[in-house]
């Protein structure tokens, strides 16, 4: 187990590269602490894997140090870093039982056959493999060949992390959540550093303790679920993550009022706006709500959605598409009506970065 430390890391695959555009992951410096769940989330393209790949020892970074508990590892090959890795498509032994391909790595590693058993069926336990062991690998389902793999990745007691890729892409969708909260329960157990690689905010929240948000191969946001979801700091993460995602609008911001289509909102923070800047203004649909034409900012209604417990209105403003929601009670409302932002939910940005602003 580690804690791993990425200092000024970046990449590019073009040899002598100086142009921003050319590296797929731009400058970044990262601390992971020993033990954390963390997931890497982001669209694909944005760097994830890579990033994974220079932590693994899979891929060496153009520039930057890669630390295990402060030694510089970025030039060691992957089997001087004690790294499990779990990818997305399912490594295993066909012609081995599951018990002997849950056993390789550590009679790998020259294991004392009672540990070797002890261990394995430790994991087994953990990943419902019990019933299993004596079956070869052969005849399973991808789904517990899955297991396998993770289990794999799980049963060194000496990694220093375990990185998954993506590892639940092949699963059954109704098995996926209770692979991930596995996974959480056995990181609990086991109190190892997992790195968990995702396009899926789902998979993402309900893994990780920290989410490390990647956009055009930068990390714009580290933080906790909550912390991402309540004060996104850049649009691409208020946008990304939730669903719907943020409404990102266009506004003009002097001191602690905003100026949206001839109406006037008053604003939690007051703020120095920077001169040049493209500013918006982000608020969650959850903390947007439908009302009559003529309060508000004005819209027009595109279309309401019934959701069940709630209802969701499809909105545009000044062309722009937005979501909020219906307040119970509220009948047919027309093609027109306003838009009411609770100002204590409502973020600024200058050119996607959330500003400050003063009390």
């Amino acid at each position: 187990m580690a804690r791993i430390e990425l200092s000024d890391l970046a990449h590019s695959y073009k040899p002598g590269a100086t142009a921003p555009a050319d590296f797929a992951l731009k400058p970044m410096t990262l601390t992971w602490r020993q033990g954390g769940a963390y997931a890497l989330l982001g669209p694909s393209g944005c760097g994830k894997t890579t990033l994974l790949n220079i932590i693994s020892g899979l891929v060496i970074p153009s520039q930057g140090r890669v630390l295990f508990d402060g030694r510089d590892v970025a030039h060691l090959p992957t089997e001087a870093r004690n790294i499990a890795q779990v990818f997305q498509f399912p490594v295993v032994y066909d012609t081995m039982t599951v018990y002997e391909n849950l056993a390789f790595p550590l009679r790998n590693r020259g294991m004392a056959a009672g540990a070797v058993d002890g261990r394995v069926r430790e994991i087994a336990t953990l990943l419902d493999l019990t019933g299993e062991l004596k079956r070869k690998a052969r005849g399973l389902t991808p789904d517990a060949k899955q297991k396998i793999s993770l289990g794999r990745g799980l049963v060194r007691p000496d990694v220093a992390a375990i990185l998954f890729d993506e590892p639940l892409t092949v699963i059954d969708p109704q098995l996926k959540w209770e692979l991930r909260s596995k996974l959480k329960a056995l990181h609990r157990a086991l109190d190892l550093t997992m790195i968990y690689v995702t396009h899926d905010q789902t998979e993402a929240l309900t893994f990780a303790d920290t989410v490390v948000v990647m956009h055009d191969g930068r990390v714009v946001q580290a933080g906790r679920p909550e912390e991402l979801f309540e004060k996104p700091a850049h649009t691409f993460v208020g946008y990304f993550i939730g669903s719907p995602g943020m409404n990102v609008i266009p506004a003009v911001v002097s001191g602690n009022r905003a100026f949206i289509a001839g109406a006037t909102i008053a604003l939690p923070r007051s703020y120095d706006v920077p001169p040049g800047k493209r500013i918006e203004i982000g608020v969650r649909p959850e903390f947007a709500t439908l009302a009559p034409a003529g309060e508000g900012l004005p819209v027009t209604v595109e279309r309401i959605d019934d959701l069940g417990r709630s209802r969701l209105a499809r909105l545009r403003l000044q062309g722009q598409a937005v979501a909020a929601g219906v307040p119970h009670g509220l009948g047919d409302i027309g093609d027109t009506a306003g838009l009411i932002l609770r100002p204590a939910h409502i973020h600024v940005y200058a050119d996607g970065e959330r500003l400050e602003g003063r009390a």
